[in-house]
């Protein structure tokens, strides 16, 4: 797939048509009435004008689109880069007021309502620019370098060994950029929890650990990583690309995570205790204004907080049904207890019990696949592979993510597991979680997405929260209405996941609204969940630097079921789930109130 990546002045000059008249010359010549094809043609130009501005301006989004361009660079994440975010926005949205939307065919005017929306959020947004934490055990600028060099840098060539080499020699760069924003966040009293610095100076160490850090030591990761890449590819001068590796790990790498350590340890000395976004200046306004962002809806944090203690009560019912079931005697937290401790619901935790995970869950997605045919007419090209997390970063990182497949077929789908300690992944909730992550949760949606010829290339890779993890949530518990989940357990373990979305409507509004303190949402997911301590302080310490983040889960879960019952009722035995699901999947990611328009459209079609 061959990308295009002009100027955005170019871009935008090319797809209204070519130059712009001077007023003068334009007030004497009639309006161009356009035919609907030329319509059309023009407002595809403008969107994909969008798409290729905003990918010019991301080297690293490059290389993951599988584009062969600024390999040896990294993202500007000055400043100025948001500056000339702002300055697109505001020239597409102007450019997008010429369209007729009237004479708009249907997928063109809903590119067109989905890309205003998403540029008026840009701007709205930038009120918020400095309201995040730029280093944190989640997603941080320091462990981004080492994790996107290994997951998205690929080496076939003599040229993309070098680029690998440039991007180590750019690392001071980055994270001198990385410096500067954390001194500008410190200075509006924006510094993350005292508990963030030392998961960051963790993986700090391990991301300068090993050869040619210290003498006689193993590689480092980074240095591993490029040397295994090197062996697969012929004709490469692989003495001197190593000794440019060494050298600018040596002179570049080391040095500038030396200088990045120094500056979290002082910044460290201004962290507190406080964990909700409450604390920021107009912090109340942020987070209203990140719950909006993140379940497209206009509920609020004590919505969605009732909403939450209702689901948790609907699901401990449910999960008591099951506890009778096997005839457990004892209450409900009693059962908790004896699921977070027994040995039976845990792998050794080590490289066989390791090994045992991955290829349970990969058989579990297998599985899956073959029955597909039952659930969806749509289907994903791309394979899916199941990984574990990357040593250097599995102690901060989450339980499991996905990463989605790169365009060209270079790279599959990747459902990571999170391996660093086995008593955080119970077998249990092995299945959810592959259903979740894999098929037919995040690969099958975000890969489909991917794939879509009929949509502009902005709506192929829109993150609308709610709807993409309300999407992996449903999908958890489509595999139970095909027979799957047949052990009393592994149901358990899907009631499990989904408590665990139910209990982050609480917990996330707990923590940014209601003032909890750390330690009170962590006992509020252990009083409720039956997840290992360690997997409930991972979890609360995720939702303390995502603000808002969790609740999207559960949120696009119940506006997904409640289409689909809305439809069952309205469509009766017309009902089929094949057509369903391709509903919700054709159109790409969209906001929560967007989907249930397109689903209503839907049902009209088929009540016909």
């Amino acid at each position: 797939m061959v990308f295009r990546i002009p100027a955005l002045a170019l871009a935008v000059t090319l797809a209204l048509g070519g130059c712009a008249q001077s007023p003068r010359t334009a007030e004497h010549k009639a309006p161009v009435v356009l035919s609907e094809a030329q319509l059309h043609d023009k407002a595809q130009a403008l969107f994909q004008a969008y798409f290729d501005a905003e990918v010019a301006a991301s080297p690293m989004w490059q290389t993951q689109l599988g584009m062969d361009t600024n390999k040896g660079k990294w993202d500007d994440i000055s400043d100025k880069a948001d500056d000339d975010r702002l300055a697109r926005a505001k020239l597409m949205l102007e450019k997008l007021a010429q369209l007729d939307k009237a004479r708009l065919n249907d997928q063109d005017s809903l590119s067109l309502t989905l890309l205003e929306q998403q540029l008026k959020d840009t701007l709205a947004s930038d009120k918020w620019r400095h309201y995040d934490y730029p280093v944190n055990q989640m997603y941080g600028w320091h462990s981004q370098p080492a994790a996107f060099l290994i997951n998205s840098h690929r080496i076939d060539n003599n040229s993309d060994a070098w680029a690998y080499v440039h991007r180590l020699r750019a690392i001071p760069a980055l994270l001198e950029q990385l410096e500067t924003n954390l001194s500008q966040r410190a200075q509006q009293g924006i510094v993350a929890p005292a508990f963030v610095f030392e998961h960051v100076q963790g993986d700090i160490q391990n991301l300068t650990r090993g050869f040619p850090f210290e003498a006689g030591a193993e590689d480092n990761v980074l240095l591993a990583d490029f040397k295994a890449k090197l062996d697969k590819v012929k004709g490469v001068n692989r003495y001197r690309l190593l000794s440019e590796a060494k050298e600018a790990l040596r002179t570049k790498v080391g040095p500038a995570y030396e200088h990045l350590s120094a500056v979290i340890s002082e910044l460290a000395q201004s962290a507190d205790s406080k964990a909700g976004a409450w604390k920021f200046p107009q912090g109340d306004a942020y987070y209203q204004w990140r719950l909006k962002e993140i379940t497209t809806t206009d509920l609020d944090a004590q919505q969605i907080h009732q909403i939450g203690l209702e689901q948790v009560a609907r699901i401990h019912r449910e999960m008591n049904a099951i506890k009778d079931k096997v005839g457990f005697k004892g209450d409900l937290k009693a059962f908790f207890d004896y699921l977070r401790t027994d040995e039976r619901f845990f792998y050794s935790n080590d490289e066989a019990g390791r090994d045992r995970y991955l290829a349970e869950a990969t058989a579990l997605i297998d599985d899956m696949k073959d029955r597909l045919p039952a659930l969806f007419g749509l289907m994903p090209k791309a394979e899916l592979d199941v990984k574990a997390v990357e040593p250097f970063r599995e102690k901060s990182a989450g339980k499991a993510f996905y990463q989605g497949p790169a365009p060209d077929g270079s790279r599959p789908g990747r459902y990571y597991v999170n391996l660093y300690n086995m008593k955080d992944m119970p077998v249990y909730q092995m299945a959810a979680l592959a259903y979740h992550e894999g098929i037919p949760g995040h690969h099958m949606q975000i890969a489909i997405a991917q794939e879509l010829k009929d949509i502009p290339m902005f709506r192929r890779y829109a993150h609308y929260t709610a709807y993409i993890e309300g999407w992996g949530l449903y999908a958890e518990e489509v595999p139970k209405e095909i027979g799957l989940y047949q052990d009393p357990y592994s149901d358990f373990g899907r009631l499990a996941m989904e408590l665990w979305r139910a209990c982050r409507l609480v917990v996330d509004t707990g923590i940014h609204a209601k003032h909890w303190s750390r330690e009170q949402a962590i006992d509020y997911l252990l009083a409720n969940t039956p997840n290992p301590k360690g997997d409930v302080v991972k979890a609360i310490e995720r939702y303390i630097v995502m603000p808002g983040q969790a609740t999207a889960y559960m949120i696009g879960k119940l506006k997904i079921m409640e289409l689909r019952h809305k439809a069952q009722k309205a469509l009766g035995n017309r009902f089929d789930i094949r057509a369903f699901h391709d509903e919700v999947l054709r159109s790409g990611p969209l906001p929560l109130n967007v989907l249930e328009s397109r689903i209503d459209q839907w049902m009209a079609t088929q009540s016909i």
